[in-house]
């Protein structure tokens, strides 16, 4: 019996090509895939939820990435905390609901009993010199970034969120994530790597063709062109529209409002990218008809038309938030082949559905687009598994975030094998 060799994914990495999409190896492997959830999953800030998913004390949602299962949950005293889903006994998980409620965490094979701050309370028949204070819950390094759930699986979290949480909170304020509430969930599996998704997600250049919905709202030139294949007429437009934009960012600004791009995409561990991106003319939102889906305006917001805020973050997740409702996406790896990407809408805790908004029409432009993607998706994936796939080149102007994803990727892998 032939035997394969195993797969040499230093000499892949010192290998890359800048600019360039991988080797098929990075998104059909096997080895690749169990590398990720240890060094990229187990050992980065991963975006894990929404605060907005436990409005209230007791509320829990449990999150797999591989073999690791954590339970987000709302404490007695109003904050968030992330534990390991595993009985301090003998390793049971104590949930198997995706999501729920509970007055104590309670272990269905022997009775362990928790508090909602992890403590024991609880532990029949351990004998007197048991001692309950050193068999918590193990917790899981979490922060709330604006409402937005990150953790940290490794015994150390990087200390660089600092800077993406400033940048981040400050932009999401007006918004108020941590009083909205979730009007929709919605759960796709693509059929590809991980990685093809948030290629995918970090570039608009198959827009034109793929998105119809989702460019109701977007000018053409807000999401990269090159200005060297322009005609006269798209030199005008295009410049129309910088002023435009340049404007509104301004306008926006001065009303205390932090609009201005930050980008820290690679080079980091945390990296991040957050704009306020300006919409075509008078439009409102991500939605059909490109006016607001929810008559109710989020937080603190009062003018309708505030474009609509975009978050990056490595590896997993991206953010819209308008002035009427906000979408997240996070991603997490299943296999070499199939990738889980979760979509919420949130709206303003107040509003009402059929009163405040239509739910089909707050959805519509974005369940088109999620599945738009995953067809591209399934058939790169399918692609790279040919024996005539090569890396092949990114444009520079529309596709220099999926580059510098890629990028941060291979330094993190680089970072990793350095260390051994």
């Amino acid at each position: 019996m032939l035997m394969r060799a195993p797969l040499d994914i230093r000499s892949l990495v010192e290998a890359r090509r800048p600019g360039y999409t991988l080797e098929a190896p990075f998104y059909t492997s096997r080895e690749v895939f169990d590398l990720d959830l240890d060094v990229i999953f187990g050992r980065h800030w991963i975006f894990a939820g929404l605060e907005a998913e436990a409005p209230t004390p007791g509320d829990y949602r449990k999150i797999d990435i591989g073999a690791q299962s954590v339970i987000l949950v709302r404490g007695d005293d109003g904050d968030m905390r992330a534990f390991h889903n595993i009985c301090r006994h003998r390793g049971a998980q104590l949930v198997t609901a995706e999501r729920g409620r509970v007055i104590r965490f309670v272990c269905p094979y022997h009775q362990w009993t928790y508090k909602r701050d992890g403590e024991l309370i609880n532990a029949r028949q351990m004998g007197a010199d048991f001692d309950k204070s050193c068999h918590g819950l193990k917790p899981v390094h979490l922060r709330s970034i604006g409402g937005l759930l990150f953790i940290c699986l490794a015994e150390k979290a990087p200390d660089d969120v600092d800077e993406m949480a400033a940048a981040i909170e400050v932009r999401l304020a007006p918004h108020d994530l941590r009083n909205a509430k979730v009007a929709a969930q919605m759960d796709l599996v693509e059929h590809g790597n991980w990685k093809l998704t948030m290629e995918n997600n970090r570039e608009c250049y198959h827009c034109g063709a793929s998105h119809p919905e989702l460019l109701n709202s977007f000018s053409e030139y807000s999401v990269g062109f090159d200005p060297g294949a322009v005609s006269g007429r798209q030199q005008a437009e295009a410049n129309a529209y910088v002023e435009f934009a340049t404007k509104s960012v301004a306008d926006w600004e001065a009303c205390g409002i932090a609009s201005k791009p930050v980008e820290h995409l690679k080079g980091r561990a945390s990296a991040f990218r957050t704009e306020r991106l300006v919409l075509a003319g008078e439009n409102e939102s991500q939605t059909m008809d490109s006016k607001i889906a929810c008559n109710k305006l989020m937080g603190t917001i009062t003018q309708k038309k505030l474009g609509g805020l975009h978050i990056h973050t490595q590896p997993n997740s991206w953010h819209h938030a308008m002035s009427d409702h906000a979408i997240s996406f996070c991603v997490f790896p299943l296999s070499p082949d199939d990738t889980l990407v979760r979509t919420t809408w949130l709206v303003h805790k107040d509003a009402v559905e059929g009163t405040d908004y239509d739910l089909d029409n707050l959805t519509k432009v974005w369940k088109a687009t999620n599945s738009q993607d995953a067809a591209l998706v399934e058939r790169t994936h399918a692609g790279v598994k040919s024996s005539a796939y090569e890396p092949g080149p990114y444009s520079p102007f529309t596709e220099y975030q999926v580059d510098d994803f890629v990028t941060w990727y291979i330094e993190r892998l680089g970072a990793y094998l350095a260390e051994g």
